[in-house]
C-alpha cells in the first residue's frame, strides 16, 4: 500500500476509516439494545454523503486556485467566530456553535481551514528564503508578525468560547506550516518560550472545569464522580477489551450507558472496547497511512503553495487523531477535539473531506 499511488491509497484510507466510524457510531447510538441517538446517526450519514460529495469538488479543483479563498475564508471564520460569542448556542457550557434549524455549524472548523490556505499563501509568496535573506536579524522577525498575528487572531477568539483545543491546533498548524517554509528554528523556539513562560497566566483564564480536567488528567482518582469519571470508564472500556474486543454492539462501558460523550470525544473508546487492542491497532495503522501519504503529496508537490497546504492537512489530521486517542486512553488531558471522520460532527467531517479532495489535487497535479 505505501508503494501505491498516494491518491489511490488516501481515498481507500478514508473510506475505510469512515466505514469503521458509521459502525462505531451506530453501535454507541444505542443503549441497552435500545436506538435510543436515531437522529444522531441519520444526520451523521447525511453528512458523509455531503463530505463525499465536497471531496470530490475539491479534488477537481485546481487546488492553485484556492489561493485567493484564504483570505475572504478567514474573514469569514474571524467574523463568526465573534458573533459565536454573543449569539452562539452553547453545550456543556461552551458556547461554540451557530444553530441553523435542525443543525448546527462550528465556525471554528471552518477557521482551521482557513487558518491554513491563509498561511500557505503567505508563506509561498514570502518564503523562508526571503526572510533568512533580510541583512538583519530584526527583519526576519518582522516578517513573521503578520502570519503570527494572523494565527493568534482566532486562538483568542476560542479561547473565550471557551475551546483550549482548537486553539491548541491553531497554534500547532502555525509551527508546522512555519517550520515547513524554513523559518529559522530561533524564532520559532523564542515563540514557543514566551508561550511557556505565559503559562501562569493562562491558568488564570481557564474556566473551572478545564482547570478541573488538566488537574484529573494527572489523578483521575481524586474525582472519580466528577471531572475525572469518563477518563476512568474510558480506560476501562479501552482495558476491557483486551486483545480481540467483546464484539460489534457487546460493549458494557457503552451499552450500559457508562461512557459519556461515546460518539464524539470518546468514540475510540467505544472501537478499543469492541475491537480490542487489534482493531485499535489497525485503526491507529490507518491514520498513519493516511498522514503519511499526505506527506508525500506535499514532498512531491511541484510548487510550495502546494507542498505547505498539503502538510498543513496532514498536521491537522495528525493533531486531532493523537491527541484524541491520547485522550482515550488518559496519556493527554480532555481538550475535547473529534477523531476525524470518526466522531460524530458535520462540521469537523465536511472541513477534513474537503481537505483531503484538495490534497488529491495537489497529487494529482504534481
Amino acid at each position: 500500500m505505501m508503494t501505491a499511488r498516494p491518491q489511490k491509497v488516501i481515498v481507500i484510507v478514508v473510506f475505510l476509516i469512515l466505514f469503521f466510524g458509521i459502525l462505531c457510531l451506530f453501535s454507541s447510538c444505542h443503549q441497552k439494545g435500545e436506538f435510543v441517538k436515531k437522529d444522531i446517526f441519520v444526520k451523521q450519514l447525511l453528512w458523509v454523503g455531503v463530505g463525499w460529495g465536497v471531496l470530490l469538488l475539491a479534488s477537481r479543483h485546481d487546488y492553485r486556485s484556492f489561493k485567493g479563498w484564504g483570505v475572504p475564508l478567514y474573514v469569514v471564520s474571524v467574523v463568526t467566530l465573534a458573533h459565536v460569542l454573543f449569539s452562539g448556542r452553547a453545550i456543556m457550557g461552551a458556547q461554540r456553535w451557530i444553530s441553523l434549524g435542525e443543525f448546527s455549524f462550528q465556525p471554528s472548523e471552518l477557521g482551521k481551514f482557513a487558518l491554513i490556505l491563509v498561511l500557505a499563501g503567505y508563506f509561498s509568496i514570502k518564503t523562508g528564503e526571503e526572510l533568512q535573506a533580510q541583512p538583519q536579524s530584526l527583519g526576519c522577525f518582522r516578517g513573521l508578525l503578520l502570519p503570527l498575528g494572523i494565527t493568534l487572531l482566532p486562538t483568542g477568539l476560542v479561547l473565550l468560547q471557551p475551546d483550549l483545543g482548537t486553539a491548541i491546533v491553531y497554534l500547532f498548524i502555525f509551527a508546522t506550516i512555519a517550520f515547513l517554509a524554513e523559518v529559522r528554528l530561533r524564532y520559532l523556539a523564542g515563540a514557543a518560550v514566551a508561550g511557556l513562560a505565559s503559562l501562569p497566566l493562562f491558568w488564570h483564564v481557564l474556566k473551572d472545569y478545564q482547570r478541573s480536567r488538566l488537574l484529573v488528567f494527572l489523578n483521575p482518582n481524586i474525582d472519580p464522580l466528577g471531572a475525572g469519571y469518563t477518563i476512568i470508564q474510558s480506560k476501562i472500556a479501552i482495558g476491557s477489551g483486551r486483545f480481540f474486543g467483546k464484539g460489534w454492539m457487546s460493549g458494557t462501558q457503552s451499552q450500559l450507558n457508562f461512557l459519556a460523550e461515546r460518539h464524539t470525544d470518546f468514540i475510540f473508546s467505544v472501537w478499543g472496547e469492541e475491537w480490542g487492542f487489534l482493531g485499535s491497532f489497525f485503526l491507529v495503522v490507518m491514520y498513519a497511512i493516511l498522514i503519511i501519504m499526505i506527506l508525500r503529496v506535499a514532498a512531491l508537490s511541484r510548487d510550495i503553495f502546494g507542498r505547505l497546504l498539503a502538510a498543513g492537512v496532514a498536521a491537522l489530521i495528525f493533531f486531532h487523531a493523537f491527541i484524541n486517542v491520547a485522550m482515550n486512553i488518559g496519556m493527554s488531558p480532555v481538550v475535547g477535539l473529534p477523531l476525524p471522520f470518526m466522531s460524530y460532527g458535520g462540521s469537523s467531517l465536511v472541513i477534513n473531506m474537503a481537505a483531503i479532495g484538495i490534497v488529491l489535487n495537489i497529487a494529482r497535479q504534481k
